[in-house]
């Protein structure tokens, strides 16, 4: 009998809808998209290669028209879904509602080619009820929303293959661009350049303890806030670019303590006696958050739980495809009427109908470019499952995230937390001849201000110390409405006039902050409110800029890499537009209007790539404003114009007279002093605001400590040198002619130094034993040709010529084998069959601390394929960009989470079974 074929994205979620269906419905997963373009050009089919447009896929001679093709991954999935849809009576598509989900399901229409029934079938929550009615109310696929994909699809691959390769010529190759990427990546750099630009002030304040003099048990913590008619100076008041008040300040009559001053007024106040002249209480009142939406659910889960964007979503969509939230990619603040409903009734059933407002809130968003086409993230059902009841079903990081969704879902639905504030003025007079300097007479008032809160009804915040949570720490929406220093604290009842002492007084010192780095939960928060990206898109953006090699993190925070600045400056002095913040927001808005059917794609892309006047004759360019070239003419006439050096080169000071220097180069970033020989190779990672001349110096003194003479070679009498390079000391025998040109112009004979040797100790004998590999061993008895021994890349080795011309090689223990291994040993090894690593097992690089799921050692290790981590059970490879011996704990947590989701989306159990 004939069943009808439900197809999903993935696996997880194609096993949580069959538990809903009877025997009449076959539940099968794409395992994501099925078709996409050519990622390189092996993909291109033969009969376009030859085309111009081959190298990025996409037809820009006729309409922009997609060159889509099935990867090589795929097509095994694929030909099994082929097979189901033959023998089905219906095909339901049930992929996600957003453009991506609608995509995929065009996609799968047009490779299976259905002759049955087809229907769209959407739902935001996967549960029993959800499901039902989603087979009840099917729609037909959206063109509008697969057009607007597919729009975003070629705008990106324009962007990315065209401007990319400009940046290998430019500044060094494998670099990339991308449409939000670049635009995320100016963010973080301009904030760098922000802090760079800061001059830092210092200031101080004087904090008193006052003791009320008919209670001496009660005392209160006072700041001093004017002296007499000058209002004491803080961190607001001082310009972030001189260090000096700011000019606007002069009117106010603010008064600079410094340290002195401070320490003076101390001790002329320690003996006063103060009267309280200003007692004001007045209420307030602190209103729940919105629900979450994306954005603030990772903004959220970062600051709370310490949850990067990426791992957040990793999170969120188990909890989904399993069951237990909403729809996670949503920017809507709105809930059904089934989950306000369930809210209430779960808020009056936990804490009371003293806690449940007479109306549901509506919260409306203030999101630029919200789209609100899904529901805000909530669990799911008619009936919220507190935390404690999924204990058992859940693991850790999952329990927390669905905690903190549980609890910003009902909260939102309570009462407000009210209360009353309570400010002190008290005062005392003083003799100071700082007053003589200020007003011309020693004597004065000195002001001090206490301020206290009392909260009298806890109403939404109840739900942040419900003993049914699983954690109370991860208290989100009790700190986020007030920041004003304030606590929870009752001040002892003061009338005015009351007498107060000083207990105990404080000179306390400050310095100015710079702007702080974007943390991942900050940058989420200002793509949002600039309106860059969409909420599917944030914690792609912030990975990638990230494994590109444009940012790393310290203390959580991202600091930008060199490459970063060069690639940043390149694009702003010569693409500002495509970095421009408001027109890359205009294209979000611009593919929402194409989703809407407010405009077309084709003409859209047209004037993106070829520009309002796509036919320039060559002797207007120099007259045209580069903004109205499209972005295939603006390559042309910029490239040109590009001063490769000048972009890669940051002025970091002067050192005896000559400019230092930091460069990207091609083989990674150096400093140099002037156009002399000194300089070094520094790391990428190196933050630029702390780069400076007296480092500088310390570093090319280090390096040239490295390069040295050895001496001359006992054979051919050139100099051997010692030298320091990008992958580690080496030596080389002679110099290079500066002379010759092309192929007359050879590298001289280098050799990296063993793992046991040290540059420091390393002496003319042992640099000749380097230099004098490779070394012939012996002659194959059946092949007649070289058997070599050598030292590579990765490790020493022996190898031989095939008949074919092809090399055969044989990885040996160690370095050590290089002196001992003779002709015989060779032949031996080389005789057993090739090891499927190219290297032997080798002990991990580092070890990082104990898994908390194996309870194993998280170890960093190399294998053929590169630097990975691994936990015992799963393997995560390492980004190119990312130094192994720089993976924190927490960077091998995040690698080995997100290649077991990977994993688990290919339909496959990552981890053994219990």
């Amino acid at each position: 009998m004939s069943k009808i074929l439900i197809i999903v994205e993935s696996p997880p979620k194609a096993r949580t809808i069959s538990r809903f269906l009877g025997e009449d419905y076959l539940v099968e997963s794409s395992i994501g998209h099925v078709r996409d373009l050519p990622s390189k050009a092996s993909e291109v089919p033969t009969r376009y290669k030859k085309k111009d447009w081959a190298r990025i896929g996409v037809d820009t001679e006729n309409g922009f028209k997609p060159l889509y093709i099935v990867p090589a991954g795929k097509k095994e999935q694929i030909k099994k879904l082929k097979k189901l849809v033959q023998t089905a009576s219906e095909l339901y598509l049930a992929t996600d509602e957003d453009r991506e989900g609608e995509a995929i399901a065009w996609h799968l229409t047009e490779i299976l080619k259905p002759k049955i029934p087809v229907r769209r079938m959407v739902f935001h929550e996967m549960t029993e009820q959800a499901i039902t009615q989603a087979l009840k109310s099917p729609r037909q696929i959206d063109q509008r929303r697969v057009e607007a994909q597919e729009a975003r699809r070629v705008l990106d691959r324009l962007y990315g293959y065209e401007v990319s390769p400009l940046l290998w010529i430019k500044i060094k190759p494998k670099l990339s661009a991308g449409r939000v990427q670049s635009v995320a990546n100016r963010l973080v750099v301009n904030r760098e350049l922000e802090r760079i630009a800061f001059r830092s002030a210092a200031f101080s304040s004087l904090r008193a303890v006052l003791k009320v003099d008919k209670e001496h048990s009660k005392k209160i913590d006072s700041i001093m806030v004017r002296l007499d008619n000058r209002r004491i100076a803080l961190s607001k008041d001082f310009d972030s670019s001189t260090g000096s008040l700011k000019k606007d300040t002069s009117s106010e009559n603010i008064l600079h303590l410094n340290s002195g001053s401070a320490d003076q007024l101390k001790k002329q106040l320690l003996t006063s006696s103060f009267v309280v002249v200003s007692v004001r209480q007045t209420p307030f009142t602190q209103k729940p958050s919105a629900p979450f939406i994306t954005s603030t659910l990772q903004q959220e889960a970062g600051g709370k739980l310490r949850f990067t964007a990426s791992r957040t979503m990793r999170v969120a969509q188990r909890l989904y495809e399993n069951g237990y939230i909403t729809y996670m990619r949503t920017d809507s603040v709105v809930l059904s009427e089934q989950a306000i409903q369930a809210a209430r009734n779960q808020i009056e059933e936990l804490f009371g109908s003293n806690y449940l407002p007479s109306q549901h809130r509506e919260y409306r968003q203030k999101v630029k470019g919200a789209q609100e086409a899904h529901e805000a993230i909530r669990p799911t059902g008619s009936v919220f499952r507190a935390p404690n009841q999924l204990k058992s079903e859940l693991d850790d990081d999952a329990i927390r995230l669905y905690e903190l969704i549980w609890k910003r879902t009902l909260a939102s639905q309570m009462k407000n937390a009210s209360g009353q504030r309570t400010r002190v003025l008290s005062e005392t007079t003083i003799k100071s001849p700082i007053l003589d300097q200020l007003n011309n007479r020693v004597q004065g008032k000195a002001v001090f201000s206490t301020t206290g809160r009392v909260m009298e009804f806890d109403g939404f915040l109840r739900v942040y110390e419900y003993e049914g949570a699983m954690d109370k720490k991860f208290d989100s929406d009790i700190e986020e409405p007030l920041n004003t220093g304030e606590r929870d604290r009752l001040l002892p009842s003061l009338e005015i006039g009351e007498q107060l002492s000083a207990d105990e007084l404080l000179a306390n010192q400050h310095q100015t902050k710079p702007p702080a780095r974007y943390t991942e939960s900050s940058l989420v928060k200002v793509l949002e409110e600039r309106g860059i990206g969409r909420p599917s898109t944030y914690a792609n953006i912030i990975q990638t800029i990230q494994d590109r090699g444009y940012a790393w993190k310290k203390s959580g925070a991202l600091v930008p890499t060199l490459t970063a600045f060069a690639v940043n400056q390149l694009l702003e002095k010569h693409f500002s537009r495509l970095v421009d913040y408001e027109f890359t927001a205009q294209m979000e808005n611009d593919l929402d209007q194409i989703s809407s059917g407010k405009q077309d794609a084709k003409p859209w892309l047209h004037r993106f790539y070829f520009g309002q006047k796509p036919e320039v004759e060559q002797h207007e360019k120099v007259n045209l404003n580069i903004e109205q070239l499209g972005l295939k003419e603006k390559l042309s006439v910029s490239a040109e114009h590009i001063d490769a050096r000048a972009i890669s080169t940051f002025d970091i000071g002067e050192l005896e007279g000559e400019l230092v220097v930091a460069r990207v180069g091609r083989f990674g970033p150096y400093i140099q002093v002037g156009e002399t020989e000194r300089r070094a190779y520094i790391d990428d990672e190196i933050i630029l605001d702390e780069l400076n001349p007296s480092v500088a110096e310390h570093l090319i003194s280090e390096a040239e400590r490295s390069n040295r003479e050895l001496g001359e070679h006992s054979e051919t009498g050139e100099t051997i040198f010692l030298k320091s390079g990008r992958y580690g000391p080496y030596v080389q025998l002679g110099e290079i002619d500066s002379e010759a040109k092309g192929r007359k112009k050879q590298k001289p004979k280098m050799a990296s130094l063993w793992p046991d040797m040290q540059p420091e100790q390393l002496n003319l004998t042992q640099a000749e034993l380097l230099l004098s590999f490779p070394r012939i061993l012996g002659v194959h008895p059946e092949l007649n040709t070289d058997i070599t021994i050598q030292d590579g890349p990765y490790g020493p080795y022996v190898s031989y010529q095939k008949k074919d011309g092809k090399s055969e090689s044989r990885s040996l223990e160690n370095h050590e084998q290089l002196l001992t291994c003779t002709l015989e040993e060779a032949l031996d090894l080389l005789s057993r069959p090739a090891a499927r690593k190219r290297r032997s097992v080798q002990g991990p690089l580092t070890q990082l601390g104990v898994s908390p799921l194996t309870k194993k050692e998280i170890e960093v290790r190399t294998g053929r394929f590169g630097p990975y981590v691994t936990d015992g059970q799963i393997n995560a490879s390492i980004p190119t960009a990312k130094d192994p011996m720089k993976v924190s704990f927490d960077d091998a947590l995040e690698l080995i989470a997100a290649r077991e989701e990977r994993i688990r989306a290919d339909g496959k159990e990552p981890r053994p079974p219990k």
